[in-house]
């Protein structure tokens, strides 16, 4: 072959890898709209934009991963509550391929603020056990009071701690995780949080007290409440800041909450136990996982409406998407398993054997600038 035919054939096949590349890539449709949606450029980690007009998720519509997390490894990670141990799933391969002991009762799998690590809140140990993501393995245990869940501000300077049966918010400064002061909560069961855009108040579920709470994040102090009854559980900010979303699992649905006003402006039923909340890739979706009832709703954003209902069995409780947005990763938190669903169907691809009571995994990296907590919120 001539050296001109050469160069033909090499360019024709590396067209062909990108072409390829690039379908690999392509992000899942959504569920009930068409369009692609916008294209952000993952560049480096920023304050966030403070315009309520745009959509707070368009650093994470496309699975585009920020570039401190290149060259990770694609892993699930689950917290098995009775067993005080992690599951490693390969997402790949379909199969676990790593298990560790942590502390007493890890409730969720939380990605550092800058995606460098990740932390497993052990709840009754008072303990967060580090995960370096690059090995998917513990590598530190840091002390700390009754950490049911873990959040951080918008800039990543404070780390907010859930105590949820101290019924309080603990700050602490990081890096170097120097306590900074305590927000109590007088309603019990405090769980689950968002922020609104510019990361000035959050939102947090008191899930014994019936109740969702405003905290000014300046002032460190409660400044509103609605009573929602039942039990409200997992919080999440709208795409476009005007509302927060609330599960809850004694009224077997979800609330709509005005921030301003601190007032249930909408109930959505969707089916018993609701629990768990993921936005959909394209982040026109909001997926509500019904653990009592073993069925996952999706909730079109723009109209507030359920779309469709999908019939998944066992007990879904947290979330994730894979970067992709093809595939809803759920843990069933009475079934001692991980089940993988397909976002354009509904059906159940695969079922992963795990420890006992899996909770609050984690699909990690995920596409974003930055992690906000819990064990799914990017921006």
């Amino acid at each position: 072959m001539k050296t001109w035919q050469r160069e033909i054939a090499f360019a024709a096949g590396l067209t062909l890898a990108l072409v390829a590349a690039a379908e690999r890539l392509r992000p899942a449709p959504s569920p009930f709209a068409s369009g692609p949606p916008a294209s952000p450029q993952v560049t480096t980690l920023a304050v966030p934009r403070t315009d309520a007009s745009i959509n707070v998720y368009a650093d994470t519509v496309q699975p585009y991963l920020h570039r401190s997390t290149s060259g990770l490894p694609e892993r699930v990670y689950v917290p098995n509550s009775e067993d005080g141990t992690v599951d490693v799933i390969d997402p790949a391969e379909r199969t676990v391929v790593g298990h560790f002991a942590v502390g007493r009762v890890p409730h969720h799998i939380t990605p550092a603020w800058d995606m460098r690590a990740l932390y497993v809140d052990n709840t009754v140990s008072n303990t967060l056990t580090v995960i370096d993501p690059r090995m998917g393995q513990p590598v530190d245990t840091l002390q700390v009071r009754d950490p049911y869940n873990l959040y951080f501000t918008l800039d990543g300077t404070t780390a907010v701690v859930v105590a949820e049966r101290d019924q309080r918010l603990d700050l602490y400064t990081l890096p170097g995780w120097t306590p900074a002061g305590s927000v109590p909560v007088p309603w019990k069961g405090v769980d689950h949080l968002d922020f609104s855009v510019n990361g000035r108040i959050l939102l947090a579920s008191a899930e014994y007290g019936g109740a969702v709470v405003k905290v000014d994040v300046a002032a460190r102090a409660v400044t509103g409440s609605v009573e929602v009854g039942g039990l409200p559980v997992d919080v999440r900010l709208a795409p476009d800041g005007a509302v927060f979303y609330a599960t809850n699992q004694g009224r077997h649905g979800v609330s709509v909450i005005n921030p301003a006003r601190m007032e249930e402006i909408q109930f959505i039923p969707t089916g018993r136990g609701a629990h768990g909340l993921q936005i959909s890739r394209d982040a026109r979706a909001l997926y509500v996982s019904n653990r009592l009832a073993g069925t996952i709703s999706v909730i079109d954003l723009t109209t507030r409406r359920i779309v469709t209902t999908w019939h998944v069995g066992g007990s879904p409780d947290m979330m994730q998407i894979s970067p992709d947005g093809h595939e809803l990763w759920v843990s069933n938190r009475f079934a001692s398993s991980v089940a993988v669903i397909n976002t354009t169907t509904g059906r159940v691809l695969d079922t992963i054997a795990v420890g006992s009571s899996p909770h609050g995994l984690t699909y990690f990296p995920q596409p974003g600038r930055f992690s906000l907590g819990h064990n799914e919120v990017y921006r």
